[in-house]
């Protein structure tokens, strides 16, 4: 960022916003390096002369998509704040992540260029008022969203030719684990879970209702199979537990 010329007294007497985001709870966890960056963008905000009390970090997007179909409450709070004036400048590792869905970047944009709102990554510094910065914001918010189209094409064609192959095998129901032969799904090693699974399917075909089913385990204090994922125990494991009181 070096086109500090763009940076007037009245930017200065509002406050600089920190944007971050990363698209999953994985890239948090494992992609620290991209998190550290965008933290580090607050040193750059004073650098550029914004004091300590006005730079302000939003980050409770942190692990959220930015294509559109997931609500970001950060990503609300800061198109507020630049729809009311108050914001001099906001700051992204890259602006066109800010939002991989042009409606919610292209509207950013307009906020900005009304309420006079710089926006700045490690390219530069724009002013969405100026056309040719809008410009580049369009263009840049325009590669980003074909981005996201080419992964989701290259991921649905791998899932399409695994499926074609026969080699595809997604998350199967509770208490059914998959066997070493292609498309063998059958119980788990632990006998709990088998009498667990037995005993429902019985049950069920004696009802006729999974909500009876459900209040007869909790009646009778049966241990019920629940599914365990990755940060409980070892994913794709099942262990049987207790009904929750509520159904």
């Amino acid at each position: 960022m070096t086109e500090h010329s763009r940076i007037a007294a009245s930017h200065l007497a509002r406050r600089a916003i920190v944007y971050l985001r990363q698209s999953s709870a994985s890239q948090v966890e494992h992609n620290r390096e991209s998190t550290d960056r965008q933290y580090a963008l607050a040193f750059k905000a004073r650098e550029l002369g914004w004091p300590d009390d006005r730079v302000i970090i939003i980050d409770e997007d942190l692990g959220l998509s930015g294509s559109g179909s997931v609500a970001r409450s950060g990503f609300a709070r800061l198109t507020a704040e630049v729809a009311l004036g108050h914001v001099g400048i906001v700051l992204g590792l890259e602006v066109s992540r800010l939002a991989r869905h042009n409606a919610d970047w292209y509207r950013l944009i307009d906020l900005a260029g009304i309420s006079d709102t710089l926006i700045g990554d490690a390219d530069g510094i724009y002013h969405p008022g100026l056309f040719n910065d809008r410009l580049l914001l369009g263009l840049k918010g325009t590669m980003s969203e074909a981005e996201l189209h080419v992964l989701r094409a290259r991921l649905n064609g791998g899932i399409r030719n695994k499926a074609a192959r026969g080699e595809l095998r997604r998350g199967l129901p509770v208490g059914f684990v998959w066997g070493d032969a292609d498309g063998e799904v059958r119980f788990p090693p632990d006998e709990a879970v088998v009498a667990a699974i037995r005993t429902i399917f019985a049950k069920f075909t004696e009802t006729g209702s999974a909500r009876r089913v459900w209040l007869w385990f909790r009646s009778e204090g049966l241990p019920f199979p629940l599914q365990m994922h990755q940060g409980m125990t070892s994913a794709g494991s099942t262990r049987v537990t207790r009904p929750f009181t509520t159904c």
